[in-house]
């Protein structure tokens, strides 16, 4: 037995909803049922009324969310007096942030803490933003970084985390430009003749940025994939050598597009670029659980700043 499939278990018990818990656990649906049968194959017994709607337990789900609440508790007590015996990594922060703004945004954020908040010990854990946000969930980093924008929320309970701005990213389609600094192709293309295109692998988050700009274009867009990865910065590089348009984050190209190297594809077309927020995630801390001194320290330092910065403005 997996203690996520408690977890699991205590999500559907407050949820009463497979779909609205699937997505609360950052997996799909029938994946989520098949750790709920798991979980009754173990226990021997029906734990759900699946008869009825919305989702009731049975007796002996009612029992073992009542002890699966304890024995969750305890294994939250436990973890953090685990911790508070590794002194050694006390002052190390780890975050869990995707490819994209491992390369991109978080080397110059880190320069910008240690001029205004000072002197930081860090672990990066750079993963895709499925896997960094399950390694939220899952307790196993102090910080997630990660995009956001409405269409592709993620589905992080506002009552078990915390959420902090960082600022703001554009995404934008790029290209290498000719001999004469224009753009080497030019959106939107025809029907004739399709534009190269360098485009993130099914299931990316930038990816499904990216089919929302084009979705949602007022001009017909027309491109050929020719080419496509996970990571912006494979993107950028194959832009770089001519291949075809890229949509990339505007902190990955800053150098590219001052040295000229790059240049928007779209000049013509403002409804092309999309705006998303950055944030920054945390686990609330438990009623018996301390967080690592310098990860409340820089929580402390980043919702301070958002609140001076609001002020400003």
């Amino acid at each position: 037995m997996e203690t996520k499939w408690l977890e699991d278990f205590v999500s559907l018990a407050e949820t009463r909803s497979f779909s609205r818990s699937a997505q609360l656990r950052h997996v799909t649906q029938p994946a989520f049922s098949r750790r709920i049968q798991a979980l009754e194959a173990w226990a021997g017994t029906d734990l759900v009324d699946r008869s009825s709607y919305p989702t009731r337990l049975t007796a002996a789900g009612d029992t073992l969310y009542d002890q699966s609440l304890e024995m969750l508790r305890a294994l939250q007590s436990t973890r953090a007096m685990l911790r508070g015996h590794t002194s050694a990594g006390q002052d190390v922060i780890e975050f869990a942030v995707p490819h994209t703004l491992a390369f991109t945004f978080f080397p110059a954020w880190m320069s910008e803490l240690r001029d205004n908040f000072g002197p930081i010990k860090s672990r990066l854990i750079a993963q895709n933003v499925h896997d960094a946000v399950l390694r939220l969930a899952e307790g196993n980093c102090d910080l997630l970084i990660a995009y956001h924008h409405p269409s592709q929320p993620f589905q992080l309970d506002a009552e078990r985390y915390d959420m902090v701005s960082l600022g703001q990213e554009v995404i934008a389609p790029y290209v290498k430009p000719d001999a004469d600094g224009k753009p080497l192709f030019t959106l939107p293309g025809s029907a004739a003749r399709p534009l190269p295109y360098l485009g993130y692998a099914p299931g990316a988050y930038l990816g499904m940025v990216v089919d929302l700009i084009l979705k949602e274009s007022k001009t017909a867009i027309h491109l050929d994939r020719v080419y496509e990865t996970d990571m912006s910065e494979g993107l950028k590089a194959m832009a770089l050598e001519g291949h075809g348009i890229a949509f990339l984050p505007h902190s990955a190209v800053k150098k590219e597009l001052r040295a000229k190297r790059l240049v928007n594809a779209a000049p013509e077309l403002s409804d092309l670029t999309l705006t998303m927020d950055l944030r920054a995630y945390r686990e609330k801390p438990a009623n018996n659980e301390v967080m690592k001194g310098a990860a409340q320290a820089l929580w402390a330092y980043l919702t301070q700043n958002k609140v001076s910065d609001a002020k400003k403005s």
